[in-house]
């Protein structure tokens, strides 16, 4: 009789024929060859994306870590902000004149610089991608570095290499898109597969939950992959998830849709109300959003660097009572300062599609829990690789067997 493949073949007991046992085996079996091969033809990639993400989820830190004169200054004796427009018109100054401001991080502790990001377009089309480190005491330039460019493979720093790596694959983007939204789609199918299969159906909960004390090295391998699987499930659904919806909002939402109403902040558009009109700066689309949310911190502001794109703001730290959820984004017209959309779960009129939306990106950087939350990400992605390399002995120990056997 054929055994599973996560059940050792000298813990492989005798049971009574019971045929409704016999045909849950039998199911479990099948599921067993989709979960065997989804893993073995994409288990680097999951673990690519473990790896990468565990280190994205303290990002901010290690970036800080890697450029200190960069991104870390003093606090003064009389610690004050400069106002926002001076801190972005420093960062404007330090690059070309062509260079289009798009994102902004806003310091994440008293410690922290402010980081501005550019896009600088050459003559021959190429566009350079540059981050500028401005002192939030003092307005002046803490330093600057090129982030990649458009014409090269590899971007230029650690934290840009694990970010293409994580969302893209060092893909091109319409590749990226369908390789990194389907290998989502089917690590999901993965995870439950191995749910199903780790099911004790004989109810021996204590042996499928734990490890065997004392086993040989066989046994524990086995152990350790269906054990770390099913203590990370929890995260790791959710966090595949979130991925996918990053990648492939507009199927995502559209599936929402069907069920409710959801809306994509990046699908609204500025309209200009005539040819040259001038636009708000981000320092002001900054101060619109703060009305909304007095109590948040800004910490990522999207720029509106194209005539029709909107100015959105994102804010932690709102104060709301009864959520786990304290951050909240506004779109902003960059031409009529009007409020085009509030990502806030709060609101009455915040359909159950925009709730679940909004959840997505804290959930996949496990920000929702705080520091808690982040560790748990961290934990789940160091699994993948384990999860991958348990999976492959395991195989080669059954295939192993199977050959012995017919030997």
């Amino acid at each position: 009789m054929s055994t599973n493949l996560y059940q050792p073949a000298s813990t492989v007991r005798k049971e009574p024929q019971n045929p409704s046992l016999s045909r849950l085996k039998f199911r479990r079996q099948r599921w067993l060859t989709v979960h065997l091969w989804l893993g073995l033809t994409l288990g680097l990639l999951l673990s690519i994306y473990g790896i990468t993400g565990s280190i994205l989820v303290f990002y901010p830190e290690l970036d800080e870590w890697l450029h200190p004169d960069m991104l870390v200054v003093e606090v003064p004796a009389d610690a004050e902000y400069r106002p926002l427009a001076e801190i972005f018109a420093a960062g404007k100054a330090a690059m070309p004149p062509q260079a289009k401001h798009n994102f902004a991080t806003y310091p994440r502790n008293e410690f922290a610089a402010f980081k501005l990001r550019f896009a600088v377009a050459d003559a021959n089309g190429a566009v350079e991608r540059w981050e500028v480190g401005v002192d939030p005491y003092t307005a002046k330039i803490s330093g600057k570095q090129l982030q990649g460019r458009s014409s090269d493979w590899l971007p230029s720093t650690f934290i840009g290499l694990m970010f293409e790596l994580h969302y893209a694959l060092l893909l091109p983007n319409d590749i990226s898109t369908v390789v990194v939204g389907l290998s989502g789609i089917l690590l999901i199918i993965s995870t439950l597969t191995g749910l199903i299969v780790w099911w004790p159906l004989t109810g021996r909960w204590r042996q499928a939950l734990l490890f065997k004390a004392g086993a040989g090295k066989v046994r524990f391998n086995y152990d350790l992959h269906k054990t770390s699987g099913f203590y990370t499930m929890l995260a790791m659904i959710p966090v595949l998830f979130s991925g996918v919806y990053m990648v492939l909002p507009h199927n995502v939402v559209a599936v929402l849709e069907v069920f409710s109403p959801a809306t994509y902040r990046y699908w609204f558009q500025s309209t200009p109300p005539h040819p040259g009109a001038p636009a708000i700066g981000m320092a002001q689309a900054v101060a619109i959003a703060r009305q909304q949310y007095p109590t948040g911190r800004p910490s990522m502001i999207y720029g509106a660097a194209e005539p029709t794109k909107t100015y959105t703001v994102c804010q932690d730290g709102v104060d709301a009572p009864g959520s786990l959820l304290q951050r909240r984004c506004t779109v902003i017209d960059r031409y009529s300062a009007k409020i085009l959309d509030r990502d806030d779960p709060s609101l009455p009129t915040a359909s159950a599609g925009e709730i679940f939306t909004h959840w997505q990106w804290p959930l996949h950087s496990g920000q929702v829990f705080g520091m808690t939350g982040r560790i748990l990400v961290f934990i789940t992605g160091l699994v993948c690789p384990v999860l991958f390399v348990t999976g492959v002995i395991r195989w080669r120990q059954k295939a192993a067997t199977r050959h012995r056997r017919k030997g």
